[in-house]
């Protein structure tokens, strides 16, 4: 099958080589071409728009509201032409309210749309075992079932669009707020004289830990030890992004949001301090650094 991809970034690079590994063949699309770099066996297009041209089914892995909005809306945008048999799959982090805007953009041209943010970074993504969250048309979804199932290890449907979107930044929730924390916890635990590396191995092998704490573990002892890390797999600059969402998410819905806020705001200050490119998860050593 012939599937279209918009946005080549680290995520959409990995969703690309497994659908490929799959046996799809790409007309893939980015903002900055010479990121494609050396991805073989795709068709690079000029705009958003020539890849609707070439595929039935489109998956948008974009980073941000920003990019959305021009690969959606700018001169040769998707929704610049006729989408009429056309499937879009919406992979981007976004509020529910843009995903209904999005989806009502889709639709006034003819076409299809889901959302389906994901769970899960590069590494799952590279090997189909990601989470996929997906809401809206039922008969969309259906359609969209068998790539899904080529990038994941499940797939929850949740009923009209805006559903999934709350659910990804429910899920990320506790994510945000856990670093900060651990890094509290590392301060507490070295300010009686237990090395960052002791603390962190009975953190995180304990009911003090998260699923992730592992993985992240050493990266973020790296950074604590000789400060720099090679893990940036989701940048504490997109961590505000979705920690800022989920705020407003949350005020629209009535919901109070003080926990989050917190740690949007601890976000914010390790950012301003330089840290805006590291991975989110770092947030612990920044933290721990300043308690």
């Amino acid at each position: 099958m012939i599937l279209g991809l918009i946005g080549v970034g680290k995520m959409g690079r990995a969703i690309c080589e497994r659908l490929m590994e799959t046996g799809n063949e790409l007309v893939v699309w980015n903002r900055s071409p010479e990121k494609i770099g050396d991805l073989e066996g795709v068709t690079i297009a000029a705009t958003p728009a020539e890849v609707a041209s070439s595929a039935e089914i489109i998956i948008s892995v974009l980073a941000n509201d920003n990019a959305t909005q021009s690969a959606y809306f700018d001169d040769g945008g998707l929704t610049t032409i006729s989408l009429n048999g056309k499937l879009i799959i919406e992979i981007c982090t976004s509020s529910p309210e843009r995903a209904v805007e999005l989806e009502k953009a889709v639709q006034d041209k003819g076409g299809l749309f889901i959302e389906s943010p994901v769970g899960g970074t590069v590494k799952p993504a590279k090997e189909g075992s990601l989470l996929a969250l997906v809401a809206g048309d039922k008969a969309a979804f259906e359609r969209a079932k068998p790539i899904l199932e080529q990038m994941t290890r499940r797939i929850e449907y949740l009923g009209e669009t805006g559903a999934a979107a709350a659910m990804k930044l429910a899920i990320n929730l506790p994510l945000m707020v856990y670093w900060g924390a651990l890094g509290e916890a590392v301060a507490m635990a070295t300010s009686k004289d237990i090395s960052a590396e002791q603390a962190m191995s009975i953190l995180v092998d304990s009911s003090g830990a998260i699923g992730a704490a592992k993985v992240r573990c050493q990266p973020i002892l790296e950074m604590m030890k000789e400060g720099h890390s090679s893990a940036s797999n989701f940048t504490m600059f997109n961590a505000i992004k979705d920690m800022k969402l989920m705020v407003g998410t949350a005020q629209s819905m009535g919901i109070e949001s003080p926990i989050i806020d917190a740690a949007r705001k601890t976000a914010e200050d390790a950012a301003e301090d330089g840290w805006a490119a590291h991975d989110a998860s770092l947030l612990a050593a920044w933290r721990s650094s300043k308690s």
